[in-house]
């Protein structure tokens, strides 16, 4: 199995899966680009991911280092995500389908979208990739710069590639980031048994 970088491996509480326990988001990546049966097998895994009428509404865009593409949706990215992205060996953009066939609004979409980056996730830790997903996109750039239809809605943008980059390559504040220990708030305060809180 896939062992991350710096083995930064999850202090948990209860024993869990081994790939979640490994799981996180470096900012550097070995420099190789990802393998197209890798990728074959990352997209195969988001298409059986589970989805609220079998409707399937996430969509991603991806390019490798080096190409147009990959200069678009870099710049499509936050100046803080800047100052990393670019040691990943691939981005993607995700996006999901606003409404259903029938022109309702599918409710459900973005939930949808979210559980297949988590089964994608898991896929590319067991191939020993890390998914570092990022919040920080002008989705709206995006959304011109790809001509993107109307009905679907540019979500995230992601950087991709193996574990095993070099930290010292990143900026002292983000070298401190990538070693400082994982912390996650107990269970108990987002879990409720009966009743809220």
């Amino acid at each position: 199995m896939a062992r991350a970088q710096h083995e930064k491996i999850a202090d948990t509480e209860y024993n869990i899966f081994t790939l979640i326990e490994q799981r996180y988001s470096p900012r550097t990546f070995k420099n190789e680009p990802i393998k197209e049966e890798h990728l074959d097998k990352l997209f195969e895994a988001a298409r059986w991911s589970a989805s609220s009428n079998n409707i399937q509404p996430w969509r991603f865009i991806y390019a490798e280092k080096g190409s147009e593409a990959y200069q678009t949706i870099f710049d499509c990215l936050s100046d803080f995500n800047k100052k990393w992205a670019n040691n990943a060996p691939l981005l993607m953009l995700s996006a999901y389908k606003e409404k259903t066939e029938d022109g309702t609004e599918n409710f459900h979409a973005l939930h949808d979208l979210g559980l297949s980056l988590g089964t994608m996730t898991m896929q590319a830790q067991y191939l020993g990739i890390a998914l570092h997903h990022m919040a920080g996109v002008d989705w709206q750039q995006a959304q011109r710069a790809f001509q993107v239809p109307e009905g679907y809605h540019i979500t995230t943008a992601i950087a991709i590639g193996y574990y095993g980059g070099d930290l010292s390559i990143l900026p002292n504040d983000l070298q401190h980031q990538e070693t400082k220990p994982r912390s996650r708030m107990p269970y108990k305060q987002f879990a409720y048994k009966n009743t809220w809180g």
